[in-house]
């Protein structure tokens, strides 16, 4: 397992599409480096990650993401309500449902662990991938 911070050293800038072809929410799995990668657009933000969870290697970028869910509890551990945080998302692998938030690629529970991250830059309305 990786733990802190990784970077990953792509040695050319790789063309994801138009930023017309992406939609709120939507997603494309790219190769870089002979990697794959994916590529997200979530609250008009761009992120990408190399498409391997740390656990035990799923395609992490392949699963769901949805709403950081969201939790009141009172001092004696009763649920007072539930909520959706729509300004945070949480990407789930679909092999064993280790969970990263969408916006550092951190494991939820140990921040410690994060995917490797890739940089997205977007010029003349084009979106490419780098790090």
């Amino acid at each position: 397992m990786t733990t802190g911070t990784p970077t990953v050293q792509a040695t050319k800038r790789v063309h994801v599409g138009s930023e017309a072809e992406f939609e709120e929410g939507s997603r494309k799995i790219v190769e870089v480096d002979g990697k794959r990668v994916g590529v997200f657009k979530y609250r008009g933000k761009y992120r990408a990650y190399l498409n391997v969870c740390l656990h035990q290697g799923g395609p992490v970028c392949e699963g769901k993401y949805f709403p950081r869910t969201t939790a009141e509890v009172n001092d004696g551990g009763e649920l007072i309500k539930e909520g959706s945080d729509f300004d945070s998302a949480h990407l789930v692998c679909p092999w064993h449902g280790w969970e990263y938030d969408l916006a550092t690629g951190e494991h939820v529970a140990d921040s410690s662990y994060a995917l490797k991250k890739y940089t997205v830059t977007i010029e003349d309305g084009d979106v490419y991938v780098q790090q």
